[in-house]
């Protein structure tokens, strides 16, 4: 099983946008800056121009760049706007009724789940974008 990295490839994307502010870029700038595929960035940009964190402007002189300012994006806004569901964690809905194990599991793992969400939530919300441009330098 993969991880899922859309969360990491949105920061990194917005980070490359919030370092060059005045500037749009394409796709495929990103995407290179990624080591993606363009489309896969042009998905998530169509996700985070949803969420109101990036604009974008077709031509010659088109491209994205953030819609705000990078102090005013969380990285709780970020995954908000790219993750599926509610949780960090996801569990295989299917189970095998039989088994002791498969039949409690769900439950315990999110009581676990929820106590981990309740300690990262906020971190991710106190973070924001500019937080990670001054990281870069």
């Amino acid at each position: 099983m993969a991880a899922n990295s859309r969360f990491a490839v949105a920061v990194h994307a917005l980070t490359l946008l919030a370092l060059e502010a005045d500037e749009r870029h394409s796709s495929r700038d990103i995407a290179s800056s990624v080591a993606t595929n363009p489309v896969v960035i042009r998905r998530l940009l169509a996700e985070l121009s949803r969420a109101g964190l990036v604009e974008s402007a077709h031509g010659a002189k088109g491209g994205f760049r953030l819609a705000k300012p990078a102090a005013s994006i969380s990285l709780l806004d970020v995954r908000s706007a790219v993750e599926d569901c509610g949780s960090m964690f996801a569990q295989r809905e299917k189970r095998n009724e039989k088994c002791p194990v498969a039949c409690r599991m769900a439950g315990i793992l999110n009581d676990v789940f929820a106590r981990v969400e309740s300690k990262v939530a906020p971190e991710l919300k106190k973070t924001t974008l500019a937080d990670i441009v001054r990281q870069i330098g």
